[in-house]
């Protein structure tokens, strides 16, 4: 007979959750990192007082705003590279809603995130509770269907016994490299105190350890023989180099085949900056090395990158034509983008397996020596922006500071802004995983919570968020919870006094200044901020800086404070690095009573003819 345990369903979740463990470096550790939590009354009774029975196995984070606890878990489970991961409950209605935003950016750079939100009431009885969102026509629907398309896994539990199933189908999308992203499981309020007879077995431990799928031979075949026919090959790096762990295999195939390498944002340190192949940044925010290989090459092999327009230049950076693609990827979906020959495998296996079928083939001496020439290029022209001195510094200028005070060992975490691209082209990112990005969805009101969760995934890391006055003030209530959390930060603000990247690109399409910088909007007075005692208020030490100077000495002090440091230092909102880059597609008006706009327009027009829309 077998043997049941009576829990309600809220139990049976976090007794099953405190039973699923990994392997890392030959330690086995729990996989879920903890849960975060904001209670109210579509989670409090159910789910808050399960969390408390399971409090000394699975730790709960109190924070202050959904979207921030959540951005804090994806982060913790993108600084992990996806080996262990989080959870996030909310209550029902906004609590719930907020958490969308977080949902879609896990779901856009495939990171592992289980959100539990309340919902409404299975049995319908109170219909409608607090906050329910009714739908006219659907009696089915709740607030929680926003997440549905931006959950790789999407259930709502109406029974008890429903949680069983649900929890192994997470399991599997959580773990899984290609399938990787947020899991919602909507938890009806009543069901979460519903109990139920679960069998002892279903909280077995399980031990989960990362799936390294093996190329196909076809695939394996077609892949090989394309790199022999190529005399000017490159590799692009993306994320799943990281996921996969992959970095010593890729510096490793990559000298031993003189193949120049450049890095997507969320590729980016997986070889060391200053190695000898590493061309840096690619795409829209590329350096002049990288970009100038990959116009010329003749394959790309894009390994663990989806391939998105800021690293193709909108699919107009690649001039060669016959270019041919290689898309070495878990996920078949991103393998097969721009009719690529397809290598569906691990990062790390496909490497291994191309490196065994290539025999001695290497591309030619002139080749590498061509991405020599260019490395030494790009590298003195970074110096120079980020070495020089500005009556109001620019962001470069401030990277530069930012790197001489706390050097690559640093982990640098931002997501949004102008900061993305200069950090992009112009961080010497150290280990891997030391360059922490969201720039796949480029979500504003990232940074302190996505160096919230960093911090909690690598407590001895000196991390590092540099952010602008736009995304602190979205979001910046996670000062806060890193204070009475004893996570300390070291939180760099430049405060341009508004959206200082969008007004360049608002410009350069040929708009007017409108709307942007705070002194371009509707106003009657300008807001004053004082950025540096709003920090202080949170617990957090604050100090306000006058130069590039004084910049660095403060950051070389805030090392010795005991808790999270936030310097804050006036920018320049029109200086950017014009080194490097490329041109991205954003459509100018066709028909516009203003000269700026046509004369961008027919700029617009010109260059998308550049664009390969099926290679």
């Amino acid at each position: 007979m077998t043997k049941t345990i009576r829990l309600t369903m809220a139990q049976a979740l976090t007794r099953f959750m405190t039973r699923q463990m990994t392997v890392i470096g030959g330690e086995k550790l729990p996989i879920f990192g903890g849960v975060w939590a904001i209670f109210g009354h579509g989670n409090v009774a159910g789910i808050g007082e399960a969390l408390y029975q399971v409090r000394d196995e699975l730790p709960t984070y109190r924070a202050h705003n959904e979207q921030s606890m959540a951005h804090a878990a994806i982060a913790f489970g993108k600084a992990s590279f996806r080996r262990r991961f989080m959870a996030a409950t909310s209550s029902i209605g906004p609590g719930a809603t907020n958490m969308v935003t977080a949902a879609a950016l896990a779901h856009v750079n495939r990171l592992p995130l289980l959100l539990l939100p309340g919902d409404v009431f299975a049995n319908r009885a109170p219909d409608p509770v607090l906050q329910q969102v009714e739908s006219f026509g659907d009696g089915t629907v709740s607030a929680n269907d926003a997440f549905r398309p931006v959950s790789r896994y999407f259930d709502r539990i109406t029974r008890p016994e429903q949680i069983i199933p649900a929890l192994q189908r997470a399991m599997q999308v959580l773990t899984d490299p290609a399938e990787c992203g947020p899991v919602t499981l909507a938890l009806c309020q009543d069901v979460q105190a519903e109990a139920f007879d679960y069998p002892e077995a279903f909280f077995a431990e399980k031990v989960w350890t990362p799936r390294r799928p093996r190329p196909d031979l076809d695939e394996l075949a077609a892949a090989v023989a394309a790199l022999k026919s190529a005399k000017k090959p490159v590799i692009i790096a993306g994320g799943g180099v990281l996921y996969s762990e992959a970095t010593a295999t890729l510096t490793a195939f990559a000298e031993t085949r003189g193949i120049p390498v450049m890095e997507t944002q969320a590729g980016k340190s997986s070889l060391p900056h200053d190695h000898r192949l590493n061309m840096g940044s690619v795409g829209v925010t590329g350096s002049s090395a990288s970009n100038l290989l990959a116009e010329q090459a003749d394959l790309v092999l894009a390994v663990g990158s989806r391939l998105q327009d800021f690293t193709t230049g909108s699919w107009a950076l690649f001039k060669a034509d016959d270019v041919k693609i290689v898309g070495l990827n878990t996920q078949i979906f991103d393998a097969a983008k721009h009719s690529a020959l397809t290598l569906v495998a691990d990062a790390k296996a496909g490497l291994e397996a191309l490196d065994a079928g290539l025999g001695d083939w290497r591309s030619p001496d002139a080749w590498v020596a061509t991405a020599d020439s260019a490395k030494s290029d790009w590298l003195e022209a970074a110096k120079a922006v980020t070495d020089a001195t500005n009556a109001l510094p620019s962001d470069a200028q401030a990277i530069g500071a930012v790197h001489r005070a706390r050097g690559s060992a640093a982990t640098l975490v931002c997501a949004s802004g102008g900061l993305p691209g200069e950090l992009h082209k112009l961080w010497p990112a150290g280990a891997p995983g030391s360059y922490h990005l969201d720039y796949g969805f480029s979500t504003m009101g990232y940074e302190i919570a996505g160096g919230l969760g960093v911090k909690i995934a690598k407590p001895d890391h000196d991390v590092i968020v540099m952010l602008g006055d736009g995304s602190y003030m979205m979001a910046n209530s996670e000062i806060a919870t890193s204070v009475m959390l004893g996570r300390k930060l070291t939180i760099v603000v430049l405060d341009n006094r508004g959206f200082g990247c969008i007004n360049r690109l608002q410009m350069a399409t040929g708009g007017a200044n409108f709307n942007n910088l705070l002194k371009d909007t509707l106003h009657e007075a300008m807001p004053q901020i004082d950025f540096a005692a709003h920090a202080a208020a949170m617990g957090a030490v604050a100090r306000k800086v006058a130069s590039i100077a004084e910049l660095e000495h403060a950051l070389k002090e805030a090392e010795a404070d005991d808790r999270t440091s936030v310097l804050v230092m006036d920018t320049d909102p029109l200086i950017s690095t014009d080194a490097g880059g490329h041109w991205w597609d954003v459509a100018v008006p066709e028909v516009s009573v203003r000269p700026t706009v046509n004369a961008a327009r027919k700029d617009y027009e010109r260059k998308r003819r550049m664009q390969h829309l099926v290679n």
